[in-house]
């Protein structure tokens, strides 16, 4: 096992290191979406524009060795402009052309600027890795990782909210805002190689093999003790017995908890995670599973919420 870990620890570290290269600042936030996708799932991120999204997701691409397409979110975009379409010749006969979902990685730009109906293209793809068009069924490439942008509340007007089904199937989501003074330095000093992003290489990267070779280790190669199962289970039950919640998380929110604590882990060096790694990744795995009552206002009230739960359930102790 010492040497498989090795392994898997290698594999981690070089998607780390290349992204260290292409990313200026911003750890917390890559972190974050590194062990999401290494966990196996898709990444949700609020933020305005402008504060390299799209860099992000187009440098996890080529860190992974994976393929890269991206959607513009739009009110007249149609599912059709997702997933493909058949082109029908006179003969009866026809071709299907394929769509920007079949990618290893999918950035959605700026998804609640789309219309319901465009936005439920995704959900397929995101829980059954198939898209199905005129009643034909195909299968999308493997990894396959959505990483959507969502315009901020309040920042822009027309905009559609996602529907509480889309948005429990994003493992993750984080509010990624702009750099500080000191990494804008090196971003504008750096401005001849980041403006144009079809100059982001997989420097150092690994390949695509290698990656889903990581995800597959991460099942049996990374031990999480019952008690933190039984920890993960009790913060659930907490926010859905809640008053002030009308409806809680998922069970999909404690699977994705306990999958990404576990890249978590991976990612600092351990075989093994602590309570410390499902704290850590509480607040962007679960807030935004939460509805609220309707008389609770506030942005960040369901991530109060978590956080509150956070200091009341008993952590497990050694």
């Amino acid at each position: 096992m010492p040497d498989v870990f090795d392994k898997a620890r290698g594999i981690v570290s070089a998607i780390v290191n290349s992204l260290r290269r292409t990313i200026i600042g911003k750890e917390d936030d890559v972190r974050l979406i590194i062990a999401a996708l290494i966990g196996g799932g898709h990444v949700l991120i609020e933020g305005p524009p402008g504060a390299g999204k799209t860099l992000i997701a187009k440098a996890v691409a080529a860190a992974i060795g994976g393929t890269f397409k991206r959607v513009q979110g739009s009110p007249d975009l149609l599912p059709t402009d997702i997933t493909g379409y058949h082109i029908y010749d006179l003969t009866g006969g026809s071709r299907f052309v394929k769509g920007p979902v079949f990618a290893n990685i999918l950035m959605f730009d700026e998804l609640n600027r789309t219309h319901p109906r465009a936005q439920s293209a995704l959900l397929q793809a995101m829980m059954e890795y198939q898209v199905s068009v005129d009643g034909i069924t195909y299968d999308v490439p493997k990894p396959f990782h959505v990483i959507a942008t969502e315009i901020p509340e309040g920042l822009e007007i027309g905009v559609y909210p996602l529907t509480m089904t889309l948005r429990d199937r994003f493992w993750i989501r984080i509010s990624s805002g702009y750099s500080g003074p000191d990494d804008e330095y090196e971003i504008v000093k750096r401005s001849d190689t980041l403006y144009d992003l079809s100059i982001v290489r997989a420097d150092g990267g690994v390949s695509l093999d290698d990656f889903i070779w990581l995800q597959d280790f991460l099942g049996s190669g990374v031990y999480v003790d019952d008690r933190i199962v039984q920890y993960i289970v009790d913060l659930l039950n907490h926010l859905r017995r809640d008053e002030r919640v009308v409806s809680g998380p998922s069970h999909r929110g404690g699977i994705y908890l306990y999958r990404i604590g576990k890249a978590v882990a991976l990612i600092e060096g351990r075989d093994y995670v602590i309570p410390d790694d499902i704290k850590y990744l509480a607040v962007p795995v679960l807030a935004h599973r939460i509805v609220l009552r309707e008389d609770i206002t506030g942005k960040d009230e369901a991530e109060a919420l978590v956080k509150e739960v956070l200091e009341s359930v008993p952590v497990p102790k050694e």
